[in-house]
């Protein structure tokens, strides 16, 4: 060993560098753990270095490993319920406090973190997933943040689904995977915002991914079997569209004689038919929000943001509209931070405010396929008839596209809205380029 790696203590000037200087270093190392790892397309064994005292003043777990009554005296332990990288950052956070999360790793770490007891670490985890959660994501998340009773973060996640029904049922990784309780609780749910036949196709395709699982036949009874009757009984079949029923709900062969018999009757309002399902529509179904475009054509030359400037554009309906949200330009696979408020043009106002992390992803309108976010209140807004309305928005991320060639007044599902400049636009959006493609509304 040369004199200057004998001598790296000195050059490390606080405890913190010299535990982060032994992290994954075979020196003084007094245990190894084997995980399964990939190289290339081949899964194999990778162990990790490791320092029992280390680990033994971070957790209680690790303590009692090696120091407890019966102590492991193998110097090297396999861990079969964990991958390499969840493990490499879970022990980096316990020799540096520090930790680098990504949707590939923080399951595992957060299992770990639960496992042996480092409740820092753990709310770190959950912190992460809070702060990234979306459809594609939510069911998995769910399903972990119930089996460690993470209960804020279950609320969350009921939230997201509550607001983003529709997408989040789409996720197939997601949805297609969850256990038959949660499907119940989720039909269920009254708060839901999703057509219903929408939500019966999603559970349709739910029964049969199932049945492929099992290697069973997927056929109607053998589906409903599947479902299991709480399922069944949550679908609220009497509030969907006639042609939507036969044309879905029919062909899936799930329901009885009886059943559709009820329905159909139900559906035509014929007061004596028996009420097998639920009749009324889910409370939050707001119905089919529809996106008024501004913009002719985007641009790919990159808008970028200062992080203390806003974007703002005035707007004006000459009906009376319900906003839901916007849509904003990213890059692709990026997050961005927004903070972002409605407010009366005139005096300035905040009627409402939405913050927080969101990922941009590929999204279409009317001018092509773009990269994008949408920003949805945890409200919808009530705008008035002729009411002009400021929307600004504080946009902290990488450099974007954006809007050009912008339209001062659209028409859109009979309502025809017109946008205005707004002098506190200060990072360069207007009527006629920037941001905001797209508003989320209902009429």
């Amino acid at each position: 060993m040369s004199m200057a790696k004998m001598n790296w203590q000195t050059k490390k000037l606080t405890i913190r560098e010299r535990s982060e200087f032994i992290f994954n270093n075979d020196l003084f190392s007094d245990v190894r753990f084997v995980v399964s790892g990939v190289i290339g397309k081949c899964e194999n064994k990778k162990s990790i270095p490791a320092h029992k005292f280390v680990l033994s003043i971070s957790s209680p777990v690790f303590e009692a490993m090696f120091y407890g009554e019966l102590a492991e005296t193998k110097d090297s332990i396999e861990l079969p319920d964990c991958d390499y990288e969840s493990l490499l950052e879970f022990f980096r956070y316990m020799y540096s406090d520090e930790v680098g999360l990504n949707g590939g790793n923080v399951m595992g770490v957060f299992y770990l973190a639960k496992k042996y007891m480092v409740p820092s670490l753990a709310d770190k985890c959950a912190r992460h997933l809070r702060h990234n959660l979306d459809e594609s994501n939510v069911f998995s998340v769910l399903k972990f943040a119930q089996k460690y009773d993470e209960t804020n973060l279950v609320e969350n996640c009921w939230k997201v689904i509550d607001e983003r029904t529709a997408e989040a049922v789409k996720s197939r990784n997601g949805f297609l995977t969850i256990e038959r309780s949660l499907l119940e609780a989720l039909v269920e749910r009254d708060s839901l915002n999703i057509n219903e036949v929408e939500l019966f196709k999603a559970v349709d395709l739910w029964a049969i991914n199932a049945c492929k699982k099992q290697g069973l036949v997927a056929n109607g009874s053998t589906k409903r079997t599947i479902l299991g009757e709480r399922v069944v009984k949550a679908i609220r079949f009497p509030t969907m569209k006639q042609e939507d029923f036969a044309l879905v709900a029919l062909d899936s062969k799930i329901l009885t004689a009886e059943e559709i018999v009820s329905v159909i009757k139900r559906i035509n309002l014929v007061s004596s038919a028996l009420l097998l399902f639920p009749e009324t529509k889910r409370s939050g179904f707001v119905g089919e929000i529809q996106r008024c475009c501004r913009f002719g054509s985007v641009s790919h030359n990159k808008w970028s943001y200062a992080g203390s400037s806003k974007d703002c554009v005035n707007l004006c309906a000459d009906r009376e509209i319900t906003l839901h949200g916007l849509r904003l330009f990213g890059e692709d696979q990026t997050s961005y931070w927004v903070d972002m408020e409605i407010k009366i043009a005139k005096n300035k106002s905040v009627l409402l405010s939405k913050a927080g992390w969101f990922k941009s992803e590929a999204l279409s309108s009317n001018f092509g396929h773009y990269h994008g976010f949408e920003v949805f209140f945890d409200a919808p807004l009530m705008l008035k008839k002729n009411h002009s309305y400021s929307v600004e928005a504080l946009i902290i991320g990488s450099d974007s596209m954006h809007g050009k060639n912008g339209h001062e007044i659209v028409k859109c599902c009979g309502v025809t809205i017109t946008f205005m400049n707004s002098k506190y636009s200060g990072n360069g959006t207007s009527v006629s380029r920037g941001q905001f493609p797209d508003i989320l509304f209902t009429v």
